[in-house]
């Protein structure tokens, strides 16, 4: 059955800013809190906040970015969280864009797939208490975490395009998906999951994916809000190859026409509630395991309060 989880719709600035989320967590029927990574309250420490302020609940890194930590550092991170917070984790990790990598390495990464095989099996190896010895292109070391108990960490990889999925179905646990449509998902990321899961003689794992959605209204232009919650992704290249190719062309310069073509296209769920149930529908049927909720565009249009107010009336709907 398809879990249904919701989005941190903002970057918070203060730690206690997580915590309305965190409750709502606690007392709804949402499986996980997300948050992507952010460079004002770091993912990690937000949750480990929100856990001393007593909203210990389940969390999920979607997906924190490889240049800025060792894999032993992400190991440790995502384990500290998990026995701070109680509850098991998905440490999602990505490479992050080109221009980000060049900005702190100096030259971006010649293939993100050796770094992607390299950085997760070394993280999901300290995780399983097994000595690491590497000697790749990316992660080398002989190193090993302390063994202590703790919840489960599942590792996840951040997927857009098929070499991607096919590399999450051999090495990760869960693969984590960012504005793709329900089809998309079905045609080519979880035939490729299920490729690379097969050579690697193993299940195709979880699959994660974040749906930008908002609710219809009086006043509400479902492309405005798609804008104000995806208009750096739909600048991407990795976003506009992979929006090409699911038949959604946001290349133009034309921002209005690309968020309209967002909307048309299943990238962006807009409609009353018995119409986003109907378009979540497609996600479950396509085989997804975790639909996040991410109302970004409403927080950055009507406010945070407005977010919440609309996942809690989604939640309440999918229950």
């Amino acid at each position: 059955m398809t879990a249904y989880s919701v989005l941190m719709p903002f970057l918070p600035r203060r730690p206690e800013q997580v915590l309305p989320y965190a409750a709502m967590v606690h007392w709804t029927h949402a499986e996980r809190l997300w948050q992507g990574q952010a460079l004002m309250v770091e993912p990690h420490q937000g949750f480990a906040y929100a856990a001393g302020a007593g909203f210990r609940v389940p969390v999920g890194l979607g997906v924190t970015l490889m240049p800025l930590r060792h894999p032993y550092e992400a190991a440790l991170q995502a384990r500290s969280l998990a026995m701070t917070t109680g509850h098991p984790v998905v440490a999602g990790f990505g490479p992050g864009a080109r221009p980000f990598q060049q900005s702190l390495l100096g030259e971006p990464y010649r293939s993100p797939l050796t770094l992607a095989r390299e950085y997760l099996t070394a993280v999901r190896g300290l995780l399983d208490g097994a000595p690491v010895d590497s000697d790749g292109e990316y992660v080398s070391g002989h190193m090993a975490l302390p063994p202590f108990p703790a919840p489960k960490v599942e590792v996840g990889l951040g997927v857009l395009r098929a070499g991607m999925a096919r590399l999450a179905g051999e090495v990760a646990d869960v693969a984590i998906t960012w504005m793709t449509p329900a089809a998309y998902l079905r045609d080519t990321v979880i035939p490729a999951m299920t490729e690379g899961a097969e050579k690697a003689g193993r299940g195709r794992p979880r699959l994660t994916a974040m749906v930008p959605l908002a609710l219809t209204g009086p006043g509400r232009a479902a492309a405005e809000l798609a804008l104000a919650g995806n208009g750096a992704h739909m600048k991407g290249p990795h976003y506009i190859d992979m929006l090409r190719r699911s038949g959604i062309d946001v290349a133009g310069s034309d921002e209005k026409a690309n968020a309209e073509a967002l909307v048309s296209g299943g990238a962006f769920l807009s409609g009353d509630l018995d119409d986003l149930a109907g378009q979540l529908k497609a996600y479950e049927a396509a085989g997804v395991d975790e639909i996040v909720l991410n109302v970004t565009g409403v927080c950055n249009v009507y406010g945070p309060q407005a977010a919440m107010d609309e996942l809690k009336t989604l939640l309440a709907a999918l229950a």
